[in-house]
């Protein structure tokens, strides 16, 4: 049985329970590793990463470099003595970095890899309608999510789930992937395989451009696309009300499939209902936030914003 020592590499709350799971389960984490503070909001306050509140918390040893390659980065970091390092939700690590402890360093990504490699895989996977999806712990090598895989954990994608439920789960479910995983590299265990050559599913970082709303697509695109959005980056659009364009972010929709011979991209409003016409039947939007105004449900929205006749969206 090997006497581990390890370096945590993360940032965001995905990561977290991870980190969680390994003090929990009594691993020796002789260090962790995040992003540098962050300036964020209108007021400009330091914002720190949530693995570096843990961390604190936990009187762990903490290290936020800004560069990986830096010669007093990777100094501190042989001087820690670890044999094996874990990155979740974290950058690109330097060959330098990834190849010095001598159990090496394995990732968890939130997919089956090969599919789905990149930055967002959990909102992909719902954006392109999957049934499911799981988790990965695999050893990293000099491409992105291309390493020999160690374990894979499956789960069924629900229905009408959004990103933000198939986030928390796969989140729990990665933490016990990432214990199982490291003890079976403590007993000395792993036995890991090359990942198939199959046709890439992929899962790019996720900015304005791709989080808006193409109201041309199906029914079922759409419907995709806003609910892989909620509640994080979220999906948006673009309406013209008489005249006015009002940019408004869309949380919470539902759809009903049904023949119509309404314009697409028209809005259809009740005293309580918002709803935009599309291929094969309507979205119905339940939770939105129209610029300038606070988040609130489709019917305290209609109490004090009027939707004209003509209103679209574009």
């Amino acid at each position: 049985m090997r006497d581990l020592r390890i370096i945590f590499m993360g940032t965001p709350e995905f990561a977290v329970s991870i980190l969680k799971k390994l003090v929990e389960d009594n691993y020796n984490i002789v260090g962790v590793i995040t992003a540098p503070d962050k300036k964020a909001g209108r007021g400009r306050k330091i914002n720190e990463s949530p693995v570096k509140k843990y961390a604190i918390e936990n009187k762990l040893n903490l290290l936020q470099p800004t560069n990986l390659k830096s010669e007093n980065f990777v100094t501190s970091l042989k001087a820690l003595e670890a044999n094996l390092q874990i990155v979740v939700a974290f950058r690109m690590l330097p060959k330098v970095v990834w190849k010095m402890p001598e159990y090496g360093t394995f990732n968890l990504h939130a997919s089956l890899l090969p599919s789905y490699r990149g930055a967002a895989p959990i909102h992909w996977a719902i954006i392109n309608g999957e049934e499911k999806t799981g988790v990965t712990t695999f050893f990293i090598d000099e491409k992105i999510d291309t390493g020999n895989i160690i374990l894979q954990k499956e789960i069924a994608i629900h229905k009408d789930e959004i990103v933000g439920e198939l986030h928390d789960r796969l989140m729990n479910l990665g933490a016990n992937l990432v214990s199982e995983t490291v003890e079976k590299i403590k007993n000395n265990d792993v036995t890991s395989q090359k990942q198939k050559e199959i046709e890439e599913k992929i899962a790019p970082k996720l900015f304005s451009e791709n989080c808006k709303i193409n109201w041309n697509n199906s029914i079922d695109c759409i419907y995709n696309h806003i609910r892989g959005l909620n509640p994080f980056p979220t999906a948006w659009s673009e309406m013209n009300n008489k005249g006015s364009i009002t940019s408004l972010k869309i949380y919470k929709v539902r759809k009903e499939i049904i023949a119509h011979k309404e314009q697409i991209k028209t809005i259809i409003t009740t005293k309580k209902d918002i709803k935009v016409a599309v291929k094969g039947g309507y979205i119905y939007i339940e939770e939105l936030k129209v610029s300038g105004k606070k988040k609130m449900d489709s019917k305290s929205l209609l109490n004090g914003f009027h939707f004209y006749s003509n209103a679209k969206m574009l």
